[in-house]
């Protein structure tokens, strides 16, 4: 992201690389390099800064969630761009089980007055989107349905340790109403813990200290939440993820020729509780008129008053909240640029597309930025720079519900991704903000930061790669977690995945996520959509063109050494006389002396160019079959769907990312009973991972 300014013009114009070093492009023959530098220059050329905002536009117009016929006119529309651009389009459709409108709601203080609290967003003068009569009011999928009214009780963020924390305080939750303000976990675990603790009904608020006038201005004279922003979402927190009845099955049609087993939804860890999600207005009627003891340290919110744990006998609520579940029709629509070369390894890229109102930031900056990276792609592919390796680009469906519509295809597909998937990329909302960055598997960490050389950002002498590392020597790559549509492909099918892009403030999950606040607030240039589609473009075309996929197979043992070193250390804090996983310890040893072995006779491998398709091919496979080595058959303790070894989503927060979960949980827990089992299945796997590059370095030589 950074030269001078007449460079840097000619640059940003034409998407020429601004990079200061020396361009490395891993994985090809010396004879290739040119070529691909070639294609990758007519690619960043390719580039239509400007389609990004006639994308966002046009995918925006209306509210668009799950199962509306908003929703289809978005898929009709990315169907329609994605063939123009030369790419085979299919539509997968899936009968979900999921609530996709609030139903009957209702949120009242009952005494010492009666007053009816707003649920909905205020209309805004100059944002004609506020006013768009078809939005809702706010909601959480799955809440119970139920007619509460009762006393009150404060618990902070909702976490595990607050509800333990109001036990140890004497606290009695049976048949209360709890409110807790967004932050700290997945909301789900908010409703599933009040639920847990005995509470009959749960009101989650945003707090203006987390995310309103303690940040600065609220909209609209500013990006931040204002009193009547409301932020919807999931609640589901079952042991899977994706369709509730249909757990490691495809939900396929029910009116389709393959039937499908679905559970009883009586038989589903449902929450009972009714929840309600409320703008910090709606809150401070509320939490102003309770007169108990005060929070424990660390528990003030940003309102203008002191916070008291209960509300007393005299301050009652009602909670009412009539939900409708059913089956709608959830539909991803899948393009593909098939290969010329090796048409059966895929470069996936994907985003969800359905919103909870416009969709502004999240989902669909996501989705503009691939339908333009579509485009630059068709056109160079249409001068006749046809990939070797298919790219699909995945719109999914039903994210927001429970990441449902990229889990039931990954499910439908999974032995096909397991033999095929190169990579799976994951772009929710990932042009959201001017601030670049990157969670991913090991072997992609390197790949990404050297795709960031070629291209510069925005209004700026510098190259994303400048402007993302900053004065580091590396910038910073993080490890996925939960909340988005890559779980099932990372997870589950143990494809190496990232998710990444551009973030910044956003109305996150409101009604106010729309066109108006993205022009004023987020990108006001709409330069950032055309300067992530060329560097996830770049990224795209090294991995479809490799003649070896240029994984970075050291990283393994270089990762695995810091993230067991961490996991001692957590251990000996529970148990002081634990030294060290010693079976692990030595296969980790093996692991970097093979790893070190395969980078140096890949090297000479592709400098000497003597290799034959299928040799080519053969080696490609076992790359592809490298992190199915962390897929293990019984999967975790705390949800046998999740499957890998490495990583998964923390079961007690729902966002976080838990590296080596097996150990984590136990950790996490406060258990040692285990650890000799995870010291031997941790061995296996990497001893696995160690057996596969040991054959490809022999097969290399």
């Amino acid at each position: 992201m950074n030269v001078n300014k007449p460079i840097l013009a000619f640059a940003l114009a034409f998407g020429f690389s601004l990079s200061t070093n020396a361009q490395q492009v891993t994985g090809f023959y010396p004879k290739d390099k040119t070529k691909e530098e070639s294609i990758e220059k007519d690619y960043l050329k390719a580039v239509n800064y400007g389609q990004f905002k006639v994308h966002l536009k046009e995918l925006t117009k209306a509210p668009h969630i799950a199962g509306t016929p908003e929703n289809e006119a978005v898929a009709a529309y990315m169907t329609k761009v994605m063939q123009e651009a030369g790419m085979d389009v299919t539509s997968y459709p899936y009968d979900v089980y999921l609530p996709n409108k609030p139903g009957e709601s209702l949120l009242e203080i009952i005494t010492p007055e009666k007053m009816t609290l707003s649920q909905q967003e205020g209309p805004i003068d100059g944002d004609p989107f506020s006013t768009d009569s078809r939005l809702h009011k706010g909601f959480n999928a799955y809440s119970g349905s139920a007619d509460v009214t009762a006393e009150v009780v404060y618990a902070n963020y909702g976490v595990k340790a607050d509800f333990e924390k109001l036990a140890e305080l004497g606290v009695d939750l049976k048949g209360k109403v709890v409110i807790a303000r967004y932050g700290g976990n997945f909301r789900g675990y908010k409703a599933k813990f009040a639920e847990q603790y005995g509470a009959a009904a749960l009101i989650i608020y945003t707090d203006p200290k987390d995310s309103g006038y303690g940040k600065g201005d609220v909209y609209p004279d500013g990006p931040f939440y204002n009193e009547t922003t409301i932020q919807r979402g999931s609640l589901l927190t079952l042991d899977y993820t994706g369709d509730p009845l249909t757990p490691f099955e495809p939900a396929l049609p029910l009116d389709g020729d393959k039937k499908v087993k679905r559970l009883d939804p009586k038989d589903v860890a449902f929450h009972t509780i009714p929840v309600s999600p409320i703008g910090y207005g709606a809150a401070k009627e509320i939490l102003s008129r309770m007169k108990g003891s005060s929070v424990p340290e660390g528990w003030q919110g940003g309102l203008p008053f002191e916070y008291r744990i209960t509300g007393g006998a005299d301050l009652k609520v009602r909670v009412k909240v009539e939900q409708p579940v059913d089956y709608i029709r959830a539909n991803n629509i899948v393009g593909k640029f098939v290969g010329t070369e090796y048409p059966d390894e895929w470069i996936i890229l994907g985003s969800h597309y359905d919103a909870w109102s416009f969709g502004a930031t999240d989902p669909n900056s996501g989705t503009a930025m691939m339908l333009t990276l579509a485009e630059a792609m068709g056109e160079i592919i249409k001068n006749g720079e046809r990939p070797k390796r298919s790219i699909l680009i995945g719109h999914w469906d039903a994210e927001e519900q429970g990441v449902i519509g990229s889990t039931e295809w990954v499910e439908q597909f999974k032995d096909e991704l397991g033999a095929n998937a190169v990579i799976y990329m994951n772009f929710d909302g990932a042009v959201s903000g001017r601030n670049f960055g990157v969670s991913a598997a090991p072997t992609l960490k390197n790949l990404i930061i050297e795709a960031s050389k070629e291209v510069a950002y925005p209004d700026s002498a510098k190259t994303v790669y400048q402007v993302w590392a900053g004065n580091k020597e590396e910038p910073r790559i993080g490890n996925l977690g939960g909340g988005s549509d890559h779980i099932a492909f990372y997870m589950y099918a143990g494809v190496p995945s990232m998710s990444g892009g551009a973030g910044g403030t956003s109305a996150y999950h409101s009604n106010y996520d729309n066109f108006h606040y993205y022009s004023k607030f987020v990108d006001p240039t709409f330069k950032m959509g055309g300067t992530v589609a060329s560097l996830i473009g770049v990224l795209t075309l090294r991995l479809a063109n490799a003649t070896i996929i240029p994984y970075d197979v050291p990283r393994y043992a270089q990762d695995l050494r810091l993230h067991f070193d961490n996991a001692v250390k957590s251990v000996k804090e529970m148990d002081p006389s634990f030294n060290s996983f010693d079976k692990v310890d030595a296969a980790i040893a093996k692991l970097k002396i093979s790893s070190a072995a395969y980078e140096k006779a890949m090297n000479a491998a592709l400098a000497s160019g003597d290799f034959s398709d299928k040799e080519i091919h053969a080696l490609n496979k076992e790359l592809i079959s490298l992190e199915k080595s962390w897929i293990d058959p019984k999967g975790m303790y705390f949800g046998s769907w999740y499957k890998s070894l490495y990583v998964s989503t923390d079961p007690f927060s729902g966002y976080a990312s838990w590296i080596l979960p097996g150990i984590k949980y136990e950790v996490e827990t406060n258990s040692t009973d285990r650890l000799k089992e995870w010291d031997t299945r941790y061995a296996k796997a990497i001893l696995d991972l160690s057996k596969k590059v040991d054959k490809m370095t022999k097969s290399l030589k």
